[in-house]
């Protein structure tokens, strides 16, 4: 196996990867920090991308085809949908899909652009994989469809739009371009998502207080499916 690309969107969210990692190199490039390490034998690059779903479709093409990276992980914090997920739980995405991607207006569903898909899904090896490192953890993982938009959801409307229109379990604002763009080049991907806020009224308060603890969460997660991959 090649490189093992890891992404997140904020430095908040890649901070507790970097504390583990050997060798680091880093490479400024396209406005942003790469940094090339190792992890227990194995050779890693780290970035995270900036917010939203234009800036992670350009870091992850960056990760695959500047740094000939073959997988991409997806380590970040994410808004609960489902009433399963509270803050600091963790959910995997079998599929990614856009919000807010809207031309319904000639006919197509929310979410779909011609010669697309309403939802990606990710690599079955790799959440087996996840399963695997929970049930060593003895960690709850949930499962299921993540919600990405150009938006921080904080309404309780929108949320429950989103919920009934896509079967979303969780939102975010990377997931689904980074979805698209390894699809495209067939690279295996993996969303891993941490539950920092309710994307409801109170979303902004909760995300500000709980970032570090959840992408913490996160991150000692996908560190141990780089050691099984």
């Amino acid at each position: 196996m090649g490189k093992i690309a890891i992404m997140g969107a904020m430095r908040e969210e890649i901070e507790p990867l970097l504390s583990h990692m050997d060798n680091i190199k880093e490479t400024h490039y396209a406005n942003n920090t790469f940094y090339e390490a190792s992890y227990k034998g194995r050779d890693v690059v780290v970035a995270y991308s900036k917010i939203g779903k234009v800036f992670s479709a350009l870091t992850s093409i960056l990760l695959i085809e500047k740094f000939r990276c073959e997988m991409v992980l997806f380590s970040g914090v994410a808004g609960a949908i489902s009433s399963d997920l509270k803050i600091g739980d963790l959910i995997i995405a079998d599929g990614l899909c856009q919000h807010d991607l809207d031309i319904t207006a000639f006919g197509h569903p929310y979410g779909f652009v011609p010669e697309g898909e309403v939802c990606i899904p990710t690599d079955v090896k790799l959440r087996a994989i996840a399963k695997e490192v929970a049930i060593s953890k003895g960690i709850t993982l949930k499962e299921g469809v993540i919600s990405t938009g150009d938006q921080f959801v904080a309404c309780g409307e929108k949320k429950e739009w989103v919920a009934k229109t896509f079967k979303a379990d969780a939102l975010e604002m990377e997931g689904a371009s980074v979805a698209v763009v390894c699809n495209a080049l067939n690279i295996p991907f993996f969303i891993l998502r941490a539950i920092s806020d309710s994307a409801d009224g109170s979303a902004d308060v909760d995300f500000d207080t709980f970032l570090a603890s959840s992408a913490k969460v996160s991150a000692d997660f996908i560190l141990e499916m780089v050691e099984r991959v």
